[in-house]
């Protein structure tokens, strides 16, 4: 029986002469909460679309709940959650509506489905929120409802993109309070990208610093952070010396607009 959730080895993904991923090796076992952090165009994006089986991988391999990325996509589709950086729940719909859609996605028993989505929705404190429509919901409310989308169907492994992006620090604060009881509760895995260094000192058990494509370094915030040789070292320290580059160096323009289209339509 396979002792981690997930396992990479030598996963690589190539765009012509562009090397996004470069023969990555992590061992996540369950329960964890792991973050992987890296300036924009590191690889962060790329590594989770090619373990959500979204993009094939040029060479190389992963599982993900003893299921190969390659070989056993659509069963890997079935233990997995993924909360992407765009807005995935329809605001034309009311939050009960949206699960109820993402219910069916998941070929939910039609008996249970209702009975999920209300769940969920008393899970993420959204049961009196859970018919008004979803253009009406704040930020942070609507992050919290995407997580409930995710986790409709008990994912062994929930995959999120900057689960934060946009968020004002108390909508911040509300959403990894549900992510924690969705750790404690379920019992759940999350892998994570994130561009703060707080929020991932204080939420991941371990980190990954990707500097591109490859990790420049992996461990505990407190393992990183001692490493560094740096007197009351942060996270950013660790963040800054592994990857070379200042936490606001930025990215490209499509990376700018997306990251502002984010925060605008999550209000």
């Amino acid at each position: 029986m396979e002792s981690n959730i997930l396992v990479t080895s030598e996963l690589t993904r190539k765009f012509k002469s562009l090397t996004a991923v470069d023969h990555l090796n992590l061992i996540i076992p369950p329960g964890e909460v792991f973050g992987l952090l890296g300036p924009n165009g590191a690889g962060k994006t790329t590594t989770i679309k090619m373990l959500t089986t979204l993009l094939p991988p040029t060479s190389g391999n992963a599982t993900v709940a003893g299921f190969d990325i390659i070989n056993h996509a659509s069963q890997v589709r079935r233990v997995i959650g993924y909360v992407p950086q765009l807005l995935s729940a329809d605001g034309t719909l009311s939050g009960y509506e949206n699960l109820l859609i993402f219910a069916k996605l998941y070929d939910l028993p039609r008996k249970e489905q209702s009975m999920r989505a209300r769940g969920v929705l008393k899970f993420m404190g959204l049961t009196d929120s859970a018919d008004k429509m979803v253009r009406t919901y704040s930020g942070g409310m609507i992050r919290r409802l995407e997580i409930g989308q995710s986790m409709l169907h008990h994912p062994q492994v929930l995959f999120l993109d900057e689960p934060t992006i946009g968020l004002d620090p108390i909508a911040r604060n509300v959403v990894w309070d549900h992510l924690k009881r969705l750790c404690d509760d379920y019992g759940t895995t999350i892998f994570l990208t994130t561009h703060m260094m707080e929020e991932a000192d204080n939420i991941c058990q371990r980190v990954a610093i990707m500097h591109l494509g490859k990790v420049a370094a992996i461990g505990t915030p407190k393992e990183l952070k001692a490493s560094i040789g740096k007197k009351n070292a942060t996270l950013d320290d660790v963040f800054i010396y592994f990857s070379g580059q200042t936490l606001d160096s930025g990215g490209s323009y499509r990376d700018t607009s997306r990251t502002r289209r984010v925060a605008r339509r999550l209000g």
